[in-house]
């Protein structure tokens, strides 16, 4: 069970290893999959250093992937100021040059 959880955790790590130009709140990803609905998930972690959010969400429709907990990478530092743990979100994740990237995001109030 341990090998299992550490091989997840490092596949989600490897997917994650490319920025990308996002801003909070606002899509720039809308002319790919607008009307793919929004993941849901609860901010985790944040690491600022590395540039990650680690989120535990729920199925990512437009990836055809199930719920899991793993990091995001963001590209974007102010944005990664403005959440923090327990945070609940609703997000568009996309795989751009190979890794996984929230390209919209939501905070829900």
């Amino acid at each position: 069970m341990k090998r299992f959880i550490a091989g997840v955790a490092a596949g989600g790590a490897l997917f994650c290893l490319l920025p990308s130009a996002v801003a909070a709140g606002h899509d720039h990803g809308a002319a790919a999959g607008a009307d793919t609905p929004l993941a849901e998930g609860t901010v985790k972690r944040i690491d600022k250093a590395a540039g990650l959010v680690t989120l535990a969400h729920g199925p990512i429709a437009n990836l055809q992937m199930p719920g899991m907990t793993m990091p995001f990478r963001v590209a974007d530092p102010a944005w990664l100021g403005r959440l923090k743990a327990g945070d609940r979100l609703r997000f568009r994740a996309e795989e751009k040059d190979g890794g996984l990237v929230i390209v919209r995001i939501e905070v829900a109030k």
